[in-house]
């Protein structure tokens, strides 16, 4: 016959109730790290938790004067006193975080509640502490932080994005409408101008140079040669003219250019630092457009120097581009000026007397963008300025 299955017992006393060591055997096997304290906050008893969580054993725990916080990092301790302050005091208090110290040196987050504990005749028996283990959710919560933050900073660069293309997107309207209206200038000015030229010509031709008044006449001649060179860039920065592209070595076209403006350099008492590269840098574009570039920066460096000083232009390979630095020791530009050096018309040479209409900059970023380049500034006020030109190699 089989013996008939039975219900364990539970451990109880004569009266049928269950003992104290079920209860304490309840205690030792809770998850979390539970602990019993007396009225005045010494402690009468904490479970075998405590070890797993904190590498420190229960009579360990029992020796310490001021349980808990030798297992608690320093920064949290005076929360832990706080709450250990409001329980003695009979009150209640729920989920404060506090990082534990475990022996091995790791940090643990948890997160403590306590209530008070009375008797059936309600005498005050201390206070019950329970702390929980949650460091996993707090490396979670670590980790959702961090790719809020990533995700902010994302939002930020792209409405900082959406930002700049929308200034520049205003900025080549505002220039479209100046070229346009300099190129309608310009037509408009050559008109006459054509007719003054063949007219000046015929008088010029008729003209002895014996005559005390012929170096007039070639004043005017140059005169009349700067104001064609200016509507031609007026043309320039509304429509630039396509230009055939051939092969050359950019440090034989620089050569040029400083031989070109040597005269100017002499003029100012500036002297034309030349610097290649150590091998030569072939590019495939339009040399009439090259020079222009490098002659309105070059000239500019020229200009914006003291006498008795340096321009240097120097050469570097950069990958698939090659870039040429025209830097200069004058004043420099100041931060609110230097977003507006590329706008037609601007100029920072208001006292120099015939110094043109701020055109170069404006063509020769509108004719280095079209290559496929750029034109970068960095300027210090008093220290002096650097311009460099990035051309494609191709």
């Amino acid at each position: 016959m089989n013996a008939m299955k039975t219900k364990p017992e539970l451990p109880s006393d004569a009266r049928g109730e269950i003992s104290n060591d079920y209860f304490r055997a309840i205690a030792n096997y809770t998850y979390d790290w539970e602990s019993w304290l007396s009225p005045s906050g010494r402690l009468l008893w904490v479970n075998a938790a405590v070890h797993r969580m904190t590498g420190y054993w229960p009579d360990e725990c029992l020796a310490m004067t001021d349980y808990p916080l030798p297992m608690i990092v320093p920064e949290d301790r005076a929360r832990i006193s706080a709450m250990m302050h409001q329980a003695k005091a009979g009150q209640f208090g729920n989920d404060v975080e506090f990082r534990a110290i475990h022996r091995d040196g790791s940090i643990r987050w948890m997160a403590v509640s306590w209530q008070p504990m009375y008797d059936e005749s309600g005498k005050h028996l201390g206070f019950r502490a329970s702390a929980r283990d949650f460091t996993e959710r707090q490396k979670l919560r670590d980790q959702l932080r961090l790719h809020a933050e990533h995700l902010e900073q994302l939002v930020q660069e792209r409405t900082a994005r959406i930002a700049q293309l929308e200034m520049h997107r205003r900025k080549m309207e505002k220039l479209a409408a100046l070229g346009q209206l300099a190129a309608g200038v310009a037509h408009e000015v050559n008109n006459p101008l054509a007719g003054i030229r063949n007219a000046f010509a015929l008088i010029k031709g008729d003209m002895s140079p014996e005559h005390e008044h012929y170096e007039l006449l070639e004043l005017i001649d140059r005169e009349i040669e700067r104001i064609s060179s200016i509507t031609h860039q007026m043309y320039q920065l509304y429509r630039p003219s396509a230009q055939h592209k051939s092969l050359l070595t950019i440090e034989h076209t620089i050569a040029d250019v400083v031989s070109l403006l040597e005269p100017v350099a002499k003029k100012y008492d500036v002297q034309l630092e030349f610097h290649p590269a150590k091998r030569p840098n072939e590019i495939t574009l339009s040399e009439g457009e090259v020079k222009q570039i490098l002659l309105n920066l070059i000239r500019n460096a020229i200009q914006a120097s003291p006498a008795g000083e340096n321009v240097s232009i120097a050469v570097e390979s950069a990958g698939h581009s090659v870039r040429v630095e025209v830097s200069d020791r004058g004043e420099g530009i100041a931060p609110e000026t230097l977003s507006q050096i590329f706008d037609p018309f601007f100029s920072t040479k208001t006292g120099q007397p015939r110094q043109g209409m701020g055109l170069g900059l404006s063509v020769s970023r509108s004719l280095i963008e079209a290559m496929g380049g750029s034109i970068e500034v960095d300027s210090q006020v008093g220290r002096g300025s650097k311009f460099i030109a990035v051309f494609p190699k191709e």
